[in-house]
């Protein structure tokens, strides 16, 4: 099975009947580097997160020399291959399941964000953590590595448009407002328990992680959502759940909470969008933050999949829309898709509901399964699609030069109370 890239290529050029959500995913990342520099407007680029707004502040990456631009993808593996080789344990690769191909080929470990920051912790010796994934991802290393090794995105371009629509000033907003609803967020109840915790998904920026941990929160990952936010109702009398509303929606539903009890918090609007009264009801307040690889999959993608496939296994990221979790026969994390598919018997048939490099790569990995994405259109994350190759390269052989080029550090007033919450997570096993 070709992979997403080369799949997306044909279809440009018009030599497979495939269809992709942009032509533009067939030219190097560079050129949106370059659109971004000339126009002064951030964006995500194409894919998934296309039309999501970027803001002011987004990391955009400078143009990377031309000869890594140019080179073809044989010389690419050449030099990547020679320059791993000469670093040796002195560097090491960490890739996303969500990455193209042509990267993951490279990478010493792959899993999801929680897994490649624990596979960081791993390795104390290396002096460089190449991170293929996305910001958030890379700063969470950087908390988490040790105090002379040095995290490397190798396109700054690559960040999240979800953990994008919570900043630190709009939840210090809302934390603020509902302070004003709830009273001193330090009081205690009958029960020993404060008026609102706070918990950030992974995909969320350091300052967010910090944030919970100022504030007596938890860090929660797909994984264990549910153990998280059982933890906060033991502190809790409520959650306030950022910046993903369909990971907390569904995990809250599963455990009973009822709807009319999960308010969303629209950080434009004041009390975001709510009266006091339910806000006083509310179990669980979701921000209006969500995942555009995920809110592409729909309930009709699932119905035409057991039409055509009957006894087919849908399985759906938790960040997917309600509707679709709820239609899907399960919900898990990459993770857990992953290990679903390893343990099923030859000859199943696995419809999912994620992202399509993961996707592709798992058909191709177990042929003895019939496995597809729901989403007939090939439409990767926009931001996990700006790590090419070339970019690899070229951070590898900076290295090689003594060069640290894109290296993440985040400061240590953030890091210190992010590690907490961090920690916190990490305790909460499923």
């Amino acid at each position: 099975m070709s992979s997403v890239n080369t799949a997306i290529q044909l279809s440009v050029r018009g030599a497979s009947a495939a269809s992709t959500c942009g032509t533009d995913l067939a030219k190097g990342p560079w050129e949106f580097d370059l659109a971004a520099a000339l126009d002064g407007v951030p964006g995500y680029g194409p894919g998934a997160s296309v039309a999501d707004p970027a803001p002011p502040s987004t990391p955009r990456q400078a143009q990377i020399p031309q000869e890594y631009k140019d080179a073809s993808a044989e010389e690419l593996d050449a030099r990547i291959i020679a320059a791993k080789a000469a670093l040796g344990d002195r560097a090491v690769v960490l890739g996303h399941f969500y990455q193209r191909d042509e990267v993951i080929k490279y990478a010493d470990f792959v899993g999801d964000s929680f897994q490649l920051a624990n596979a960081a912790k791993s390795k104390p010796d290396a002096e460089a953590i190449i991170f293929c994934g996305v910001h958030f991802m890379a700063e969470t290393a950087d908390m988490l590595s040790g105090p002379d090794q040095k995290v490397i995105l190798p396109n700054l371009a690559a960040g999240c448009s979800m953990a994008d629509m919570a900043d630190i000033a709009s939840v210090e907003a809302c934390w603020a407002q509902l302070e004003e609803v709830y009273g001193p967020m330090d009081a205690v109840d009958a029960e020993g328990k404060v008026p609102v915790i706070p918990v950030t998904y992974m995909n969320s920026s350091a300052a967010l992680k910090g944030f919970c941990g100022e504030h007596g929160g938890i860090v929660c990952t797909s994984s264990n959502a549910k153990t998280v936010l059982e933890w906060a109702f033991q502190r809790g009398q409520r959650v306030l759940f950022f910046p993903d509303q369909h990971l907390g929606r569904n995990t809250a539903k599963a455990m009973g909470v009822p709807l009319e009890q999960m308010p969303m918090w629209s950080p434009r609007k004041p009390l975001g969008g709510n009266d006091p009264e339910s806000l006083e009801q509310a179990r669980v307040i979701l921000w209006h933050g969500f995942c555009s690889v995920h809110k592409r999959f729909s309930v009709a993608q699932i119905d035409k999949a057991r039409a055509e496939f009957p006894g087919v296994r849908v399985i759906v990221h938790p960040e997917c829309p309600m509707p679709v979790v709820d239609a899907a026969d399960e919900a898990g994390s990459t993770d857990y898709i992953v290990k679903a598919i390893q343990a099923a018997p030859a000859g199943s048939t696995f419809a999912i509901g994620t992202e399509i490099n993961l996707v592709n790569r798992l058909a191709a990995e177990y042929p003895e399964h019939t496995i597809f994405c729901l989403d007939p259109v090939i439409c990767p994350c926009s931001t996990m699609y700006r790590i090419h190759p070339g970019y690899l390269a070229w951070v590898l052989e900076a290295l090689l030069e003594g060069e640290v080029q894109n290296q993440i550090t985040v400061p240590e007033q953030v890091t210190v109370p992010a590690r907490i919450a961090l920690e916190r997570m990490l305790a909460a096993k499923p």
